[in-house]
């Protein structure tokens, strides 16, 4: 082979190795940036997980402590409810007055024989002297709201009182009314806190047909309202110079349903009356 030709072959051979080597080298490289890229990619990815459970681990503290906040509250909630029921059944319960529990809501049922002469709305000493009893319970319980509720038997007024009452929806409302500006006007208790509602004879709570019946249908109730309830309507910013008499809203009035015949109540034996 003529020494050039030889020459020739051995540049070209190096050449040849030589581009060999940089594409191996070029592949390499562009293999280890992408290595790299995807290290890099990756390391974004993990970092962006840990702020998020960060963040997750975060709120999840959040709730946990307003869960525990609320817990609290609930049991303080509990705790107030069953001691304001403990103070009423001592101060009232008696064979003319009870109390009743039924879904979380307390109801004080007073008969109206203690409250009112039959077809008056006036107040009657032995009234009186329960309700102020009423307002001592309240006086411990500031942030507690109530419904004082007036109910009836089915006997129609009498003819002589119609001129007052043309019916029980009136005589109802007017003894319901009567006891609100009692506790208001002499018992000290904040007008804001009360509402007074009349049911006339459309929510008993034991037979009409019979005369202890009726006589069991004829009182007074004071409801203590949830605080969704409580909080249905504003009360205004300052104290009004006047007694509030303030019925219910009508969603209040929908929610305020007796106590059924029988649940924690004493029956009662007395002659009928209006």
């Amino acid at each position: 082979m003529p020494k050039e030709t030889w020459i020739i072959a051995s540049v070209l051979t190096v050449v040849l190795l030589l581009g060999l080597l940089g594409l191996t080298s070029w592949e390499k490289k562009r293999e280890v940036e992408k290595v790299r890229a995807e290290l890099a990619e990756a390391q974004a990815a993990a970092t962006k997980a840990e702020a998020e459970a960060a963040d997750l681990r975060g709120k999840l503290a959040d709730s946990q402590a307003s869960i525990a906040d609320l817990q609290k509250q609930q049991d303080i909630v509990v705790h107030t409810h069953q001691s304001l029921e403990d103070e009423m059944r001592n101060a009232l319960e008696s064979k003319d007055v009870t109390i009743s529990q039924l879904q979380g809501k307390l109801t004080v049922n007073i008969l109206d024989r203690v409250m009112f002469d039959s077809g008056e709305a006036e107040l009657k000493p032995a009234g009186a002297a329960v309700l102020r009893k009423v307002a001592a319970v309240l006086a411990q319980h500031p942030n507690i709201k109530v419904h004082v509720i007036g109910h009836t038997d089915n006997v129609p007024i009498r003819a002589t009182a119609r001129n007052r009452f043309p019916s029980n929806w009136e005589l109802s409302t007017a003894r319901a009314t009567a006891a609100v500006r009692f506790l208001t006007e002499l018992a000290g208790v904040d007008p804001r806190r009360l509402g007074a509602v009349g049911y006339g004879e459309f929510r008993p709570v034991a037979d009409n047909a019979t005369p202890e019946g009726r006589a069991r249908n004829r009182r007074i109730a004071i409801v203590i309202l949830s605080e969704e309830l409580a909080g249905a309507d504003t009360a205004p910013a300052t104290t009004p110079k006047s007694p509030a008499l303030r019925g219910a809203s009508s969603a209040a009035t929908n929610a305020l349903v007796d106590p059924p015949a029988g649940v924690r109540s004493t029956d009662i034996a007395v002659p009928a009356e209006k």
